[in-house]
């Protein structure tokens, strides 16, 4: 057989357990674990015989063969899988750990079992029910704290009692069941409870942990309160000589009256993206840095996009940029481009030369790559002669790479000589074919913060090793400096923000664009549905610190769901219909039923919907057989309909001719009449086909950039279940007319937001987060 005879064979092999087509493809590149999983599917295969693989065993087989690191114990795990003794995550990775600790041992059967709790399968229903018992244990506790209460010890005692429960619905039921005894968080609720405070010394009477360069986090605060005033130890405008580390001239006193002649002593920051790609997560928090502390402070903030590098710059960037500072809520002082200043820039570089602080070098980009360069035998050239040499660069008279402008200084990094300016024969997008020489932005980023009278220039951590630079090119310009603070990145598990890796993500079709909802890009989470006050409220909650944080994305969504209760009208959609004819209601009659757009104040607005002989359920609130503790219609138990007023009861199940449950015939009670049912379930009636997609995390991993813990790359990590497709769901009448991204709670099963690709034929609804409940409960 040949070798693409071989690849076919097994990407089949791979798509038979559910693999997607492009997962499969990815898989097949990591030759070690495309031989692990092969071994697999071929026991399980062997063990089920003519039954075939199901994807839940599939997507189990994919996650052990990505983890198993020794083959030996890899015909029993399989077995264990394929025989659906393993069955959940939870198990899988204690038989994992269990197989790990025994590499050399055999397998004792009982010990394995009683390890990695196989046969135990834990119901909503007992999770319900643990969670309610521990609830009522901590009761008085929960009341005097309320939501300052560890939450944390709630779930643990939960876990205890249920080992193998899946802990993203414990959270969910605690959280549910808090909100039923708490109710509603209030402002108080909101304000963080202040850290004990510490031994003070003399003097020293405010209790502020201050952090690297003056940030500090300050508990129990909004975003605002933190960046106003005293929150932070930034320097007054014009006291810029007072910060640590900042370099005094004889002429800055001189300059510093001048800048504050100018500007009135007001707060001027400005956010400095490259237009080479879309805002993500963290540039949320540097949006709401920037402009929220020109806000807090009465000052002003610019947007001005950093374009020095033709090559990457793209006209939707620049739109799509200012398009999602502005969905955040903050408007621009000025949008302002680092090219405006080019001519300033390039008469700022010749001056520079003539200072003797810069020199033309002919050095390769190769020759300067590496930790430890060779320095520059031009170095020491004439200044006249860089003069001309710069002179005939900007004329173009010489190749790409051929020359560059550097600066004479060295770096806290210990680079010595940064580039100042190099040569490329692509236009720009604003100034077109002016200019064939561009300046970087060692040389840009200062200049352009001094042109600007910017009193503040707020970055990222990373920039500290610049910060030496920074001043040093300034001043040795005689120019007005301004003071660098930096501040911690905010990074997300579970997803990468890198431009270069988004890109593989889109030209692999592991997403679809930018927007992918399953991204972290900002123009991702607006088509999820994401807030703008949510992602705001995140980063006021996150802080402003001086560390790097990476934080999970449930916080966020913790952040989302708060918002969209108080905003997200209900509406009833049903994923997986069941239909139901009420057998003792007339085909012809209808009745009207009126729902609160907002169950808690219903004085917000109601719509109504029809409820007639036909109805539909979801399948999942039907058994045919009973189970403990389940509440939902059966054979032997009615259930409500929720607002409409009535109990139905089974009178007869209608199946196909394989077996499955087709549509049900019930009889209908007032409920006024009717013994209280168990539970009341959401329902249609001549409703809306839809079509809703439910997105997961688009990585196993939680950091799938970490070779140790992905060695395959982050390619190889993508969650084959990130996206499931209905394309026929069912959705009430009261969403007509939605438009993009307009926002509902379907009840009992999550938020969901209009996509773009709604069209006047069909409504498309994304889920943008689960309920606080487990979305598969009562």
């Amino acid at each position: 057989m040949c070798e693409s005879e071989k690849m076919a064979d097994s990407l089949t092999l791979f798509q038979s357990i559910g693999l997607s087509e492009q997962k499969a493809k990815e898989t097949l590149k990591n030759e070690s674990l495309s031989l692990i999983l092969k071994d697999a599917i071929n026991l399980a295969q062997g063990m089920l015989g003519a039954k075939s693989v199901d994807k839940a065993s599939g997507t189990l087989l994919y996650s052990m063969a990505s983890r198993l690191k020794s083959p030996q114990h890899l015909a029993f795990l399989t077995e264990q899988i394929a025989l659906c003794r393993i069955s959940t995550e939870l198990q899988l990775s204690a038989a994992l750990d269990f197989v790990k600790a025994r590499l050399q041992e055999p397998i004792h059967k009982q010990e394995f079992e009683e390890a990695c709790g196989v046969g135990i399968v834990i119901t909503p229903e007992q999770i319900e029910d643990s969670v309610e018992v521990v609830i009522n244990k901590h009761r008085d506790q929960l009341m005097k704290e309320r939501y300052r209460y560890n939450m944390g010890l709630l779930m643990g005692e939960v876990r205890a009692a249920l080992k193998w429960a899946d802990g993203k619905i414990i959270k969910n039921e605690v959280d549910m069941q808090v909100l039923q005894l708490l109710g509603p968080k209030t402002e108080a609720d909101l304000e963080k409870k202040p850290k004990a405070p510490k031994t003070k010394s003399p003097g020293n009477e405010k209790n502020e942990v201050v952090a690297e360069n003056g940030g500090v986090k300050v508990e129990g605060r909004s975003l605002m309160e933190q960046l106003r005033g005293e929150a932070l130890k930034f320097h007054k405008t014009g006291e810029n000589y007072k910060t640590e580390g900042y370099v005094v001239t004889p002429n800055t006193m001189k300059l510093l009256k001048e800048h504050l002649e100018f500007t009135g002593g007001q707060v001027r920051t400005r956010f400095p993206p490259e237009p080479n790609g879309i805002l993500h997560i963290g540039h949320a928090k540097a949006i709401n840095f920037n402009f929220g502390f020109a806000k807090a402070n009465n000052g002003i903030c610019f947007l001005r996009y950093d374009d020095t590098n033709p090559e990457k710059e793209e006209e939707k960037y620049f739109l799509g940029i200012r398009d999602m500072v502005e969905w955040l809520g903050y408007q621009p002082y000025q949008v302002t481009h680092a090219s405006d200043h080019f001519q300033k820039l390039y008469e700022l570089a010749v001056d520079l030369i003539r200072r003797g602080h810069a020199y033309v070098c002919h050095q390769r980009g190769e020759e300067l790559k590496g930790h430890n360069p060779p320095p520059s035998p031009w170095r020491d050239r004439p200044t006249e002669e860089s003069l001309v040499l710069f002179e005939r660069m900007k004329k173009g008279l010489f190749a790409e790479g051929e020359v560059t402008l550097r600066m004479k200084m060295v770096m806290e990094d210990g680079k010595m000589d940064p580039v100042a300016y190099r040569i490329k024969y692509t236009p720009h997008h604003c100034t077109g074919d002016t200019w064939c020489i561009y300046p970087t932005y060692d040389y840009t980023h200062c200049l352009c913060d001094s042109i600007e009278d910017i009193t503040h220039s707020l970055c990222t951590k990373e920039f500290q090793a610049r910060r030496s630079s920074y001043y040093w090119l300034v001043n040795a310009l005689d120019l007005y400096c301004p003071v660098q603070w930096e501040y911690g990145r905010l990074n997300l598990t579970y997803t990468v923000v890198s431009k270069r890796k988004i890109v593989k993500l889109v030209d692999t079709g592991a997403v679809r664009d930018w927007d992918d909802p399953r991204l972290f890009t900002l123009s991702a989470l607006r088509r999820r549905g994401f807030p703008p006050e949510a992602i705001n409220n995140f980063c006021a909650r996150v802080g402003v610190t001086v560390a790097q944080t990476t934080t999970e994305p449930h916080l966020l969504e913790s952040c989302v769901r708060e918002v969209l209760n108080e905003k997200a009208p209900r509406a009833m959609a049903v994923l997986e219909p069941l239909k139901v004819t009420i057998t003792n209601m007339p085909s012809t009659t209808q009745v009207e039923v009126r729902i609160p757009d907002f169950p808690a104040n219903e004085a917000r607005g109601i719509h109504t919907v029809p409820f007639a002989h036909t109805i539909y359920i979801e399948q999942s609130d039907f058994r045919e057989v009973m189970e403990k503790g389940y509440k939902r219609l059966t054979p032997d138990q009615p259930v409500g309909l929720r607002h409409a007023g009535y109990v139905i009861t089974l009178q007869r199940a209608i199946k196909d001719a394989s077996g499955k449950v087709v549509e049900l015939e019930v009889s209908c009670t007032s409920s006024n009449v009717a013994e209280k049912p168990k539970a009341f379930i959401h329902w249609v009636s001549k409703p809306l086909q839809c079509e809703v997609r439910i997105y997961e995390r688009l990585f196993l991993h939680k950091n799938p950039e970490d070779s140790s813990e992905v060695p395959g790359g982050f390619l190889s990590d993508i969650n084959p279940e990130s996206m499931q497709v209905i394309p026929n769901a069912l959705v009430d009448q009261s969403v007509v007319g939605s438009k993009t991204f307009d926002k509902f709670q379907f009840e009992r099963i999550g938020y969901f937001s209009v996509d773009p690709d709604t069209t006047e034929e069909k409504l498309v609804f994304n889920r943008t987060v689960t309920l606080k409940e487990d979305p598969g409960k009562i």
